[in-house]
């Protein structure tokens, strides 16, 4: 039984170090382009102070979905429509159907997110909107 365990710890621990590995590529590679990128602004400005500049940091919001996630949400969502719905409405359905939290700021998030992800299969071809323009425009699935 202990082969089998150490095997298996073996195989974990060659894992995270591979990841490992990846990650001080990733961070050589971000900073030689800072490099670049600060020695890029110091010709243009010799007098700008870049070390002033603070970081951008980037945190997924908690209810970040997987790719394609929210789009197949929505067109399950206009398939068993009986008419064509809001943007507004189509985000309230996902916030119930994914068990979000259901305040103000969760549906206005939503619903952006819902209408950037409508107007991409607008282009698409996938949905239509009744061209009324504004994120409360009414949606159904292209036929």
């Amino acid at each position: 039984m202990t082969d089998y365990v150490l095997q298996g710890l073996i195989k974990k621990r060659a894992q995270i170090a591979g990841e490992l590995a990846g990650m001080h590529e990733t961070v050589s590679r971000l900073l030689k382009d800072l490099e670049h990128v600060d020695a890029t602004i110091r010709i243009v400005a010799p007098d700008y102070e870049v070390e002033g500049i603070a970081p951008k940091m980037f945190r997924p919001p908690d209810d970040w979905s997987k790719r394609g996630q929210m789009s197949r949400m929505i067109l399950s969502i206009l398939r068993v429509a009986k008419e064509p719905m809001t943007t507004r409405e189509i985000a309230m359905k996902m916030i119930l159907e994914r068990g979000l939290a259901t305040d103000v700021k969760m549906l206005k998030l939503m619903t952006k997110r819902c209408a950037s992800s409508l107007r991409d299969m607008r282009e698409k071809g996938r949905a239509v909107s009744d061209g009324s323009g504004g994120m409360y425009q009414t949606w159904e699935i292209a036929r």
